[in-house]
């Protein structure tokens, strides 16, 4: 995991690491017993679960820190990982200083991997069975009011190409709720502007298709007819969009069109592209949209996952009755 900020006289984005599972020995290129099964696990991951490549990323970087942490401890292969070494594993992670969610995150990944491995006849038993996860607390998700979001779409008013582009971006993601890998992963047939649609490609491949107001159609059509073919050069790039040079914008860089868009507008708040999909169910949400519906648009498997932003709508009624009652 990373996180970013502006450095230097010309506030330059900088990409900062700070999760050490996140970055550890991944450059060893040494062996070790852990490796044929994982790199097993990964493929059983992403050829019959259809796992999404950033879980991919993500469960891959975790084993393998678990595997640099297990062979430096002496631990020659699976077979030698049991309950007390697990135990020990967790207690490294706390004295790595690894939050409580990166640690439930990296747990998860190793019970999968060592459910998988029973399973496979690899290991008699998982020994991650006695192993508690770490307590998280339930916190509720962040979100802009409709201010701060019309600040932040408006940041990007002016006439250049890199303003259109972002403009767009931004009006998109508000627009359709879409997460920014969904963004960069969006080609130009993915975008019907007759039916004013855009079909989003979410976790595990699953499409689903969500409207576009007005608002970001037209920003769109501004990108793709006056912007996006002087990017291209005749490339025939299918990316809905682009870089300054022609390629795919990866998450990244979205992330900072996000980041210097937030500057612009004068926010004090960490903005980033997920704030604004959840800003985008809040506000469904407080204008009467069903919850079905919004769970629909936001390509959530589960209606609990989206039930989440009910709390956040209940939490900002109660704040308005403790502020404007008068024997609240």
């Amino acid at each position: 995991m990373a996180t970013w900020k502006f450095s230097g006289k010309d506030r330059k984005l900088v990409q900062v690491t700070r999760d050490p599972s996140a970055c550890a020995k991944e450059n060893s290129s040494t062996p070790t017993g852990f490796d044929l099964p994982v790199s097993q696990f990964i493929m059983y991951l992403r050829v019959e679960c259809g796992l999404a490549k950033n879980t991919l990323l993500a469960y891959s970087r975790d084993l393998k820190y678990f595997s640099w942490w297990a062979t430096e401890s002496g631990l020659a292969n699976l077979q030698a990982v049991g309950g007390p070494e697990m135990s020990e594993y967790v207690e490294h992670m706390v004295g790595a200083n690894l939050s409580a969610k990166s640690r439930a995150r990296a747990l998860a990944a190793l019970r999968m991997f060592f459910r998988f491995c029973v399973s496979d006849g690899i290991l008699p038993v998982d020994p991650c069975e006695s192993i508690d996860s770490p307590k998280l607390w339930k916190h509720l998700p962040h979100d802009l009011s409709e201010e701060e979001i019309k600040q932040l779409l408006q940041a990007e008013k002016g006439q250049t190409g890199r303003s259109v582009r972002n403009r767009a971006i931004l009006e998109l993601l508000y627009a359709s709720g879409a997460r920014v890998s969904e963004v960069s992963d969006l080609r130009l047939r993915d975008v019907n502007f007759s039916e004013k649609v855009a079909r989003l490609r979410g976790k595990g491949g699953k499409e689903r298709m969500v409207p576009l107001g007005q608002a970001a159609c037209e920003s769109l059509a501004q990108y793709l007819n006056g912007v996006r073919p002087l990017q291209d050069k005749g490339r025939g790039a299918q990316n809905l969009f682009l870089s300054r040079t022609g390629k795919r914008l990866d998450r990244h860089n979205i992330f900072r069109v996000i980041k210097e868009a937030a500057l612009k507008a004068g926010l004090t708040k960490n903005i980033y592209p997920h704030l604004l999909r959840h800003s985008f169910a809040t506000h469904l949400l407080e204008g009467g949209a069903n919850l079905r519906v919004v769970q629909t648009l936001l390509g959530h498997a589960d209606l609990a996952t989206t039930e989440i932003y009910t709390h956040v709508k209940q939490s900002r009624l109660h704040d308005s009755y403790t502020q404007f009652h008068p024997r609240a």
